[in-house]
């Protein structure tokens, strides 16, 4: 991975803590895992318990007005994603209990929560470094192209982009994933922190629609929420993430001998639209 493309060391350090990986990798660094990366991390057997912390904000909280309102960050990062930071790494000990006693009767929803709650880290991570109080406009460079040939422009983007975040039924997501299958760009719902999430796709420019996320300054609309937001969305931060998997992908092809799949930026992409069956939502689960 050229540093060209990745910037300075702080943009670099940004942009790893914020991504997530190809075919399922994991690239989140010390926003995500609460550690302090250092060279013994990517040695063989490296890997330690889990320790996750809330990430810093790269803004103040009164630095995206008038589009989302100082209290409500405060409160979104403050108390909603540091509840979910919590709640993980208490489902994490919970495990470690489990293993230790051998006593696994309550697995089922250990699991379940930490699926919830590290899925709600992580996408309010990704969240919050998609937005800038100098976003808006519209994507540039290689995004920008995957875009006008997938969707044909930016606007029939925007709007499919709308019109999946308006629609998600309670709470829950409007997300663009890059899928590295077909290496493409997805527009997909998820519902609460984790359901209807494309699986192995990675997000790269997530909408969070639940309530605490506009309902303080835009009651019930969520429509009028979800149109101020264009105007704070990073179309740096979130076409260098873009940038960076597509790179991945290529150098693993390459890698493996694997150069088959229809690109997002060809005039021709594979349709990743899929039925899929989902179950009922226990009746029980964390919100």
């Amino acid at each position: 991975m050229s540093d060209q493309l990745l910037g300075s060391e702080p943009q670099r350090r940004s942009i790893l803590q914020t991504i997530g990986g190809v075919g399922g990798l994991a690239l989140f660094s010390s926003a995500a895992s609460g550690t302090t990366a250092d060279s013994d991390d990517c040695a063989p057997g490296a890997s330690r318990r889990p320790d996750y912390r809330l990430p810093e904000l790269p803004y103040a909280y009164d630095a995206l007005e008038p589009h989302i309102d100082a209290r409500i960050m405060e409160l979104h990062h403050g108390k909603h994603h540091q509840s979910y930071v919590d709640s993980a790494n208490a489902a994490v000990e919970e495990l470690e209990e489990m293993r230790s006693n051998g006593d696994f009767e309550t697995i089922r929803a250990t699991k379940r929560d930490l699926s919830f709650n590290l899925s709600g880290h992580v996408n309010h991570t990704v969240f919050w470094a998609s937005m800038s109080p100098n976003g808006g406009g519209t994507p540039d460079g290689a995004l920008a192209t995957a875009i006008e040939n997938q969707f044909g422009s930016f606007e029939a983007f925007r709007a499919e982009f709308t019109a999946t975040a308006t629609a998600v039924e309670g709470g829950g997501w409007a997300m663009l994933f890059y899928e590295p299958l077909a290496d493409a760009l997805v527009i997909g719902q998820v519902e609460d922190q984790n359901e209807l999430a494309h699986q192995g796709a990675t997000p790269l420019l997530p909408l969070d629609v639940w309530e605490h996320a506009y309902y303080l300054q835009y009651e019930n609309d969520r429509e009028a929420y979800v149109d101020a937001w264009w105007n704070v969305v990073d179309w740096t931060a979130v076409g260098q993430r873009y940038e960076i998997l597509t790179e991945l992908r290529c150098g693993l092809n390459q890698e493996t001998g694997d150069t088959g799949s229809t690109t997002a930026g060809s005039d021709t992409t594979t349709d990743t639209d899929t039925d899929t069956d989902t179950t009922a939502k226990d009746a029980d689960h964390s919100n």
